[in-house]
């Protein structure tokens, strides 16, 4: 008897033990390395309907008035060092290259309050008005760095991604461009948001092996057991959604290039002639859920990490483009 339930122990630590080497394989990342900056990160925060929200912001030494301001949106449950680290630091390394400010915020709840229904927008019986908070955070910075408010920019990854498109949708004057990566516009039944007449510019970059926002449309979880976002429509429907709110009739020009063994990046652009709004969608094939990067991978559980293209690179080669 003893010696049965030694070997039921025994039996037990090593199934706990491959459950426990799986679980990091999966999940485990390390840490990108932190580059050398010339600028530095502050916190700061503002009162927005009676609640605190708290930012950090990245400005690089010596940033002339009138820079550009890129707003970086987080995914669902993740911070301001999550999206930092989950870039690779990608987007204060191009501030440093550039010569622009970035600011992180962070969500109320562990969702963005975004154009879906479905998600987990609600902290102590509060949901906040994220859309009103990022406005009043913009118009901060704007007197306190002396940032051209005509060049503020909004990105977002996952859930931070969806943000961005509410913004694109409800505040384009606010605005010049945004740019939603591994996110799509949810299905009717599970959009709240409220298009203003006028559009901006906005780029979308999605992965067709993403195992948490299918790519073909669907409903956004992964692996039918974790985070239930509700169903959303396909990344190509959601950029003819936004040519169609931008009135931008024709085909888009399309072009396509391999990057590297298994991955290549196919970009349709909606940009007519005589307009400043244009609508791109950033194909990867052969990507998972995450901004492909050069920086740091993403967990396998997300599907593949392809360290090409340089994914943020491209957004703000989107965003100046605007700019001019």
């Amino acid at each position: 008897m003893k010696r049965a339930m030694r070997f039921l122990k025994l039996g037990l630590l090593g199934l706990l033990c491959m459950l426990v080497a799986l679980l990091g394989y999966f999940v485990y990342t390390p840490d990108p390395q932190i580059p050398q900056l010339s600028g530095t990160l502050s916190k700061a925060s503002i009162e927005v309907g009676g609640l605190t929200r708290s930012y950090r912001t990245y400005v690089p030494k010596g940033l002339p008035p009138g820079s550009s301001l890129v707003v970086v949106m987080h995914g669902s449950g993740e911070g301001v060092q999550g999206i930092r680290t989950g870039t690779g630091y990608a987007f204060e390394r191009l501030a440093d290259q550039h010569g622009f400010a970035v600011v992180y915020p962070k969500s109320y709840a562990s969702d963005w309050n975004d154009c879906s229904r479905i998600g987990d927008k609600e902290l102590g019986g509060v949901i906040a008005d994220d859309a009103a908070y990022l406005a009043a955070m913009v118009d901060k910075l704007v007197g306190e760095l002396r940032v051209d408010p005509a060049r503020v920019f909004a990105v977002g990854v996952s859930n931070g991604g969806s943000m961005a498109m509410r913004l694109a949708l409800e505040q384009p004057g606010r605005y010049r461009a945004v740019a939603a990566v591994v996110a799509n516009v949810p299905a009717s039944q599970n959009f709240q948001c409220k298009p203003a007449a006028q559009a901006t510019s906005v780029m979308i970059m999605n992965g067709t092996e993403d195992p948490l926002v299918p790519y073909a449309g669907g409903e956004i979880n992964l692996l039918g057991l974790f985070y239930q976002g509700g169903p959303i429509i396909s990344s190509r429907a959601s950029a003819q959604y936004f040519a169609d709110w931008a009135r931008i009739a024709g085909a888009p020009q399309t072009s396509e290039r391999t990057v590297a063994e298994g991955v290549r990046v196919e970009q349709n652009r909606w940009s007519p002639v005589g307009t400043r709004t244009e609508v791109e969608l950033v194909t990867i094939h052969g990507g998972g859920h995450g901004l492909p990067q050069p920086f740091a991978r993403r967990p396998r559980l997300l599907g593949p990490s392809p360290m090409e293209p340089d994914g943020p690179a491209m957004i703000w080669a989107f965003f100046e483009r605007q700019a001019k």
